[in-house]
Order: C-alpha cells, then structure tokens, then sequence
C-alpha cells in the first residue's frame, strides 16, 4: 500500500477530488498555504493499493494542469524608485506536488 501526497492549487481540488472519487478512490482534504505566489493550496491524502498507483498518478497528471498568469512584480512603496513602473511577469501556475510514501501499517477504526 501507498500513501500519496498531493499538493494541488486550491482551484484544481474539486476537479481532482471528483475524479477520484469517480475512480472509487476516497481521499483527505488538508487546505495548505505556501509556494511562490502564496496563494492558496489543497493538500489530498490518498491511501491506495501498489496496482492502483499508477491509475492515480495518471489521474493527478490529467486533472491539474499547468497553466500562465500574469505576475505583476511588487516593491513596499518605501523602496520603489519613482521610475519604477512594475511590468507584468508571465509565471507557470498550477499543476501538482506528489509524494508517494509507503505504508508500513494501515488501521481504520
């Protein structure tokens, strides 16, 4: 059995928790804040046997998607030179973080 850990933004979750469950696959919802827009992001634990995995991986793959957005760079005002007009940066958003860990010991109560 494994574990996966699947970091995903906040607007691929729903997306992605219906595809699984789609799959018969359950999993649990940790909302989780970091990366490098500090926007919001969902955490998904899902428990899944060795010959499903695969299924999973593919799963995540298809559902959270990378995409661009325009950035526009930031200075505290203190620190802007009055020359500086921010232009907007093109950045890579969404997509997925996956850990896969493996169990050792798996009780449900």
């Amino acid at each position: 059995m494994k574990l996966v850990i699947a970091v995903v933004q906040d607007t691929d979750a729903a997306n992605l928790i219906s595809a699984l469950g789609k799959a018969g696959l359950t999993s649990t919802k940790l909302a989780s804040t970091g990366g490098f827009l500090r926007e919001g992001n969902t955490t998904l634990l899902i428990g899944v046997a060795d010959e499903r995995l695969d299924e999973v991986k593919s799963i995540i793959r298809d559902t959270c998607r990378t995409r661009t957005r325009l950035l526009t760079p930031g200075l505290p005002v203190a620190e802007t030179p009055e020359s500086f007009v921010g232009q907007p940066v093109e950045v890579q958003v969404g997509g997925a973080v996956v850990f896969v860990v493996d169990v050792t010991e798996f009780l449900k109560f």
